[in-house]
């Protein structure tokens, strides 16, 4: 075994991701400017790939006027990861829990979205026990057109006194999903206009915090009773509403490094399942990132592009799972080590979404463990 006094120091890593914190301020920013009322950050699935403790951190360190009120998580997994960073701001379940999870929420006093009844008993029963002399904070739920948890709202009209009967839960929020509001506006409008309905029924002064809108529904939309959003994606910087892309800046920029040129003759074959077949000579960079990282292995060949030294290079082949190539023709003074930006600040990664037949939430929560989180402040 080597001495390890005498190795060098670690390399670099060979895929990367920069994160801007300025950035993830700047969109909380633009998110208050749209709306009036609290905040919900999002965190789930690493809060968006971006690492859900340094984000967290980050906005919890903002004044108290404009830091979220919330952090919203999906599993016990993810809420337990953040109590144990030393995260203060309050963390909140966006799904229906399973049973199993719902004793660690209670204990830890982190508030669950209620979607039946079973499940409101069911925490009623556990507060009583962990802690007889405090409610449980709760909200419930409501589905009006997600499809995927939540009381529907004409049963929830008449399931309301008996919700209200559980002495161990405080009902102190309602809020409901936005299925298609980056794609149907009709529905989506008729869709707010249920949730206010219904709220107008219950009783809006029966809540302390009412939500319902997401990045989509806080560009695009307005509502007469929320007062608590739910930035998700626009947090990130990318907006699922193209509309409003010039008033975010994306926080999170993929990046690798040239690892070799050469230039290759006309006929070559270029990546598994050749392809792509070079019509004439061609100089060629591979670049020391692939699927294996989180760049889409659907990506298509001379359509997709990376940024090199300024200038945008086609993807030639398929992406492998640890490197991909591009044409660097028009770059005669690419070489080795140059970096290269996948996406970010000048690819959007809603540009290699479409290219992918994906979506940018894919996109992002897809970046794999391998890839080095570089945060600048």
């Amino acid at each position: 075994m080597p001495n390890l006094e005498s190795l060098p120091a670690a390399s670099p890593p060979r895929a990367w991701a920069e994160i801007n914190l300025a950035h993830l301020r700047h969109n909380l920013g633009v998110v208050n400017s749209h709306q009036h009322g609290e905040v919900m950050a999002v965190l789930k699935a690493g809060a968006y790939g971006h690492g859900m403790e340094e984000i967290a951190g980050a906005l919890e360190a903002q004044p108290s006027d404009i830091a979220p009120t919330f952090f919203g998580v999906a599993s016990a997994i993810e809420a337990r990861r953040l109590a144990h960073a030393g995260i203060q701001t309050r963390i909140y379940l966006l799904g229906a829990t399973c049973p199993f999870e719902r004793r660690e929420i209670a204990a830890y006093g982190w508030t669950p979205c209620i979607s039946s009844m079973d499940e409101a008993a069911d925490f009623n029963q556990i507060a009583q026990k962990i802690t007889p002399s405090d409610k449980l904070r709760v909200h419930l739920t409501v589905d009006t057109g997600m499809g995927r948890g939540g009381f529907l709202p004409n049963d929830l009209v008449e399931l309301q006194d008996e919700l209200y009967k559980l002495t161990h839960l405080d009902i102190e929020g309602i809020g409901s999903h936005l299925p298609c509001a980056d794609e149907d506006e009709t529905f989506t409008r008729a869709q707010f206009e249920q949730f206010d309905t219904l709220i107008e029924k219950l009783g809006a002064d029966k809540f302390r915090y009412i939500h319902l809108a997401n990045s989509a529904g806080i560009l695009g939309y307005q509502s007469r009773h929320t007062n608590l959003q739910r930035p998700g994606l626009m947090l990130y910087g990318i907006s699922p509403l193209a509309s409003h892309q010039n008033e975010l800046k994306p926080v999170l920029s993929l990046k690798s490094k040239v690892s070799l040129v050469r230039t290759l003759p006309a006929g070559q074959g270029i990546s598994y399942g050749r392809e792509t077949v070079l019509e004439h000579d061609t100089r060629v960079a591979t670049i020391g990132i692939g699927y294996g990282d989180g760049y889409p292995r659907s990506m298509r060949p001379k359509q997709a592009s990376v940024l090199i030294n300024g200038k945008r290079c086609a993807l030639l082949g398929r992406v492998t799972m640890d490197q991909i190539m591009v044409d660097v023709s028009s770059l005669p003074d690419c070489s080795s080590g140059d970096e290269v930006e996948l996406f970010g600040e000048h690819i959007l990664v809603s540009e290699i979404a479409q290219l992918a037949d994906t979506i940018p939430w894919a996109v992002l929560t897809g970046i794999t463990p391998r890839v080095t989180r570089v945060y600048h402040p």
